[in-house]
């Protein structure tokens, strides 16, 4: 559950790495790190379904999530080899339950012309003759093609986030420094980029002043956000005609790279100081992906020959990280993630407390008891979003083998590269391989297979979030609430991530809104975040199955009724934009 680029979207909170384990964090507790012997990957093989039962069960999806989420997929990164073979083994479970191909030219699959967009190793700032090089004195984020230049541009010291701020006729084509208070032991743990651009949208750069060293995660972590959609020589994107818009370059920098852009150290400085000239280029480069990012498409036909032309959509992504540029100990990623960061936070936490040690080091010492340390370096995605995929295909097979089917089609799509910023549905729903108006809802299922109450406060057996589901059709939501009370599925939604304005901005961070953006009315349906999510620890042993079936079910039960309606669903809101920017 990824952003793409803020041309589109505003991203999650974040720090410099705000998702995958940063070794440097652990330094006091070093030694829990190990590079010990032991099994490698999930602890049962993976098994391809020979057969699974017509209806929704727990067994089947633990048989299938097996499958797809073993280490022998890779980690399923869009444009792969391990999403080559994630894709071909969804594509050969949608045949084996008899649905029908409808991807490009009457096949399963549909190519999303991805590039890698990845920093120029050349890129290097100077500033009175000091050179300060990317991964060691600052990180620039992609900000798209639309980035200004920072060559020649002078800084200004902004202020402290939360204080007072220059305005923004002081920002304009200026090169911005500004801190952020920390949070929760993190320097400058608060940041949200996607809120600071906009806050000094006038600005040549921003630099968020915090920075004192880069290992290996953090460089493969911040790369993530670079993959785009191919675009023309223009600049345009894959489907239209719409150029980037201009926006400020983004860096995150050393303290000893904003004390040289300010000629001395930040402390004590007052907002609207100006500081010295910056000299240098920012360059992203776009590079082919060697192995295809593929969604893949299939219909379940309906049985009504007036509505079966019209489409309720579900989908999930079928892809995730890949592998961490790291072998670390399984258990001991997780024991720190116990304490240090227990609902999966989107930032990285501070280096432990004697306190915290302890307790990381005793949970560890319990692990070890039941078993041998475990090195690991896939990234499984078992709940995001094997749990969504599997789901999908689960839901498919018992509308397939009932006896009536829906009077509308049921459009399965199992998008690709959502990880890398919604590629997969940004392609889809500008070329699309059915009419795109023929499509009445779309459901998006990603990361059901969690949400317990040691996963999160208030969590347990019926908790669920729900988002999106009344911000284009009241009605839709509503449909959704009754069917959960009448088919006595027993979930509580919780609406609390689908408040506007909202800092974690769900509902722009995956791919129902590529759908919303064109009109039509989304559900997002989540059991939410939990501390595997975007580890190495995000396995299928700590999925519960039973729960996931019961989401499973509530959702089939939705598809039908919204499939069965004798009208189209109602869209009773403002449609947004679909060239500007997701806001929740």
């Amino acid at each position: 559950m990824l952003p793409v680029s803020p041309t589109l979207f505003d991203p999650e909170p974040e720090s410099f790495v705000h998702r995958v384990l940063r070794p440097t964090a652990l330094a006091p507790i070093s030694l829990l790190l190990l590079y010990a012997c032991g099994g490698a990957g999930t602890p049962e093989s993976a098994v391809a379904p020979a057969s699974t039962s017509p209806a929704i069960t727990a067994a089947d999806l633990h048989t299938r999530l097996y499958a797809f989420a073993d280490d022998s997929m890779q980690g399923r990164r869009a444009g792969t080899p391990g999403n080559v073979k994630g894709t071909d083994w969804i594509a050969a479970e949608a045949r084996r339950i008899g649905l029908e191909p409808a991807g490009e030219d009457g096949g399963w699959f549909q190519t999303v012309p991805i590039l890698r967009r990845e920093l120029d190793s050349a890129t290097a700032l100077t500033v009175e003759g000091q050179t300060f090089k990317a991964w060691t004195d600052m990180i620039p984020r992609d900000q798209g093609t639309g980035a200004r230049p920072v060559d020649g541009t002078r800084a200004i010291y902004a202020g402290t986030w939360g204080g007072t701020l220059i305005t923004s006729e002081q920002a304009a084509g200026k090169l911005v420094v500004v801190t952020f208070p920390p949070k929760d032991g993190v320097p400058a743990g608060s940041v949200n980029r996607a809120q600071t651009t906009q806050r000094f949208s006038t600005a040549a750069g921003i630099v968020v002043a915090t920075l004192d060293g880069v290992g290996p995660s953090d460089r493969i972590d911040l790369e993530d956000a670079g993959a785009q959609l191919a675009r023309g020589s223009s600049g345009s994107s894959g489907s239209g005609s719409h150029a980037a818009p201009e926006t400020p370059t983004f860096l995150y920098g050393s303290t000893r790279f904003a004390a040289a852009l300010m000629g001395r150290p930040l402390a004590g400085m007052q907002p609207g100081t100006e500081g010295r000239t910056v000299s240098g280029t920012v360059r992203f480069v776009n590079t082919p992906t060697e192995y295809p990012a593929r969604n893949v498409v299939a219909i379940l036909r309906g049985s009504d020959s007036t509505l079966r032309g019209q489409m309720v959509a579900i989908g999930a992504h079928n892809d995730h990280e890949g592998i961490f540029p790291e072998v670390l100990d399984h258990d001991s990623v997780r024991a720190f993630n116990r304490v240090m960061r227990p609902e999966g936070v989107n930032s990285t936490p501070g280096k432990p407390t004697a306190e915290q040690a302890a307790k990381i080091r005793a949970i560890l010492d319990s692990l070890r008891q039941e078993r041998k340390p475990r090195r690991d370096s896939v990234l499984n995605g078992a709940d995001d979003d094997g749990s969504g995929s599997v789901a999908v295909l689960e839901i498919a097979e018992e509308l397939a083998k009932r006896q009536e089917r829906p009077k509308r089609s049921i459009l399965f799509v199992w998008h690709t590269a959502e990880e890398l910023g919604l590629l997969g549905s940004d392609y889809f729903t500008r070329h699309p391989t059915v009419p795109r108006d023929s499509i009445v809802a779309q459901l998006n299922v990603d990361m059901i297979g969690r949400g317990s109450a040691t996963d999160r406060p208030g969590g347990g057996p019926g908790y669920m979030q729900m988002i999106g589901s009344r911000r284009l059709s009241t009605e839709l939501g509503a449909l959704i609430d009754r069917v959960n009370a009448e088919g006595g599925h027993g979930f509580k939604f919780d609406y609390t991530y689908d408040a506007d304005g909202h800092p974690d901005n769900y509902y722009c961070r995956s791919d129902h809104y590529m759908y919303a953006r064109f009109g039509v009315p989304i559900a997002f349906f989540t059991t939410g975040s939990h501390l595997d999510y975007h580890q190495l620890t995000d396995e299928p042993q700590y999925i519960d199955y039973d729960k996931m079936a019961r989401v499973a079910s509530l959702i089939d039960d939705v598809a039908r009724t919204v499939a069965d309606l004798d009208h189209r669903i109602v869209v009773d809101k403002p449609k947004p934009n679909p060239e500007g920017v997701c806001k929740q």
